[in-house]
């Protein structure tokens, strides 16, 4: 059993999609679009990102976050200074021999993490 998809609430979808695809690897060529207001948009490790319009997202919680591992702690490093040089809102960042990490805010609030640990 594998874990294949997040539904997120956001203000924008279009805003969102670019956001994903952007910072996360979400390709666009896979967008999916429902009568509901929902677009799904597939990542090249086959992980569907529902993103549903609605007028009030909610208050995001402290500790709730989802995460995208890497393969090597400098390609943390490596988005993390693009997402700093872009103006993303960073919460944290960790930079130790057992992990590097860093957590963003997406359009909507939403906390995100990204993560490499041997």
């Amino acid at each position: 059993m594998h874990l294949s998809h997040l539904g997120l609430p956001v203000r924008d979808v279009g805003r969102s999609q670019r956001f994903y695809t952007e910072y996360f690897g979400f390709d666009p060529a896979t967008a999916q679009r429902y009568d509901d207001g929902t677009v799904i948009i597939r990542n090249g490790d086959g992980f569907d990102l529902a993103l549903h319009a609605t007028g009030d997202v909610g208050v995001p919680q402290p500790f709730l976050h989802f995460g995208f591992r890497l393969a090597a702690g400098e390609d943390v490093r490596t988005v993390l200074g693009r997402a700093r040089a872009d103006g993303l809102e960073i919460i944290e960042h960790d930079d130790d021999p057992g992990m590097v990490s860093f957590k963003c805010l997406d359009p909507d609030g939403h906390r995100i993490e990204v993560y490499w640990e041997p």
